[in-house]
């Protein structure tokens, strides 16, 4: 491409779009990439403030930011992701269901090393909904040398960076443990919380057990709901701190469960327990904290659960940094720093 003065670019072709901007009204293009500028566009492209402009001039080894952004969109866009139209070199890519966000972090800091390109996502291992926007990529210059893009494609691999794990809706069975609630003292309050937030994947709870704080008790329970064929995934809540009279996990490990772990580096939460039993199904077992906090361990570990990524130790472990909720006033989760470590 070549600069030239807008009073001679008549006949001549654009090689990049051109913006105008009005505060509060609009932010557009009012020539795109490869219009050919006719005498009557000189006036506007001078209302906008180009007195010179670049136009075409071949040269094989460069590559415009638009073709370059389509190179960055293919080394991106991963599964359940759409992008949209090009424009100034940027592209932005939506998710086409609702699912699991997930980022290759360290290669995407990679191709951002280059300095010549971007990408930017939110938070990989969050929940992303049908239509929402989930990254963002744009190519700096106007142009860029065509061996860049093509190293960068080397490097990024075969695998796209980016994906979404649709999420699948399970159903499941709850275990209620607490002689409070088994002997009517008070209103069982915590199965409508799990019901409530299971709602928003669109799962079903199947089964329903309720049992004294006596382990034998909360094992026989989770038995039989491990029994039966619907259901997907056993949650029990309560009974999860170390207090003698505490006994869900270990009725949870003696039900034949293998236990991922028995605590998280978050709060809320840090009692909380994640296993399998044998044939795969999730078990967890819920610190009284989900039932009165808006926000907990849970909702950082559920959405993982429901796109069917086994949660494993090192994960659990990986949530320290970011997993102290400041518990604002008003909660903006996931619109805050609570579960977002890098």
């Amino acid at each position: 491409m070549k600069l030239i003065k807008t009073e001679d670019a008549v006949g001549q072709v654009l090689c990049h779009d051109i913006t105008r901007i009005v505060k509060g009204v609009t932010k557009d293009a009012v020539f795109r990439k490869g219009h050919v500028i006719k005498p009557e566009d000189i006036s506007v492209l001078l209302s906008v403030g180009k007195d010179h402009i670049y136009v075409w001039e071949n040269d094989e080894s460069m590559m415009h930011e638009n073709d370059a952004a389509e190179v960055l969109r293919e080394i991106c866009q991963g599964s359940n992701l759409f992008p949209t139209e090009v424009k100034e070199g940027k592209i932005e890519l939506v998710a086409g269901c609702d699912g699991l966000f997930m980022a290759d972090i360290e290669r995407m800091r990679l191709v951002n090393s280059f300095g010549q390109m971007m990408i930017a996502t939110i938070p990989s291992g969050f929940a992303a909904r049908r239509g929402q926007h989930v990254a963002g990529t744009r190519i700096i210059p106007l142009v860029i040398k065509r061996d860049i893009m093509e190293r960068v494609r080397t490097m990024a691999g075969s695998e796209p960076l980016l994906r979404v794990i649709p999420f699948k809706p399970k159903k499941y069975g709850v275990v209620t443990t607490g002689n409070e609630v088994f002997h009517g003292r008070i209103q069982d309050t915590f199965t409508p919380t799990i019901v409530e937030k299971l709602s928003e994947y669109g799962s079903e709870m199947v089964a329903h057990e309720t049992s004294d704080d006596d382990n034998v008790r909360i094992e026989a329970a989770i038995r039989r709901l491990s029994e039966r064929q619907d259901v997907e995934m056993i949650l029990c809540t309560g009974g999860m701190s170390v207090d003698p009279d505490d006994r869900t996990p270990l009725a949870i490990k003696n039900s034949g469960a293998e236990i991922v772990s028995y605590g998280a580096p978050v709060l809320p939460g840090a009692m909380f327990l994640v296993g399998y039993l044998p044939d795969g199904r999730p078990i967890m077992g819920l610190p009284g904290c989900v039932m009165y906090s808006r926000r907990t361990v849970f909702d950082l570990v559920l959405p993982r659960v429901m796109a069917g990524i086994r949660v494993t130790q090192e994960y659990l472990s990986g949530l320290g940094h970011g997993g102290f909720c400041q518990n604002c006033e008003v909660c903006h989760f996931p619109n805050c720093s609570f579960g977002k470590g890098v």
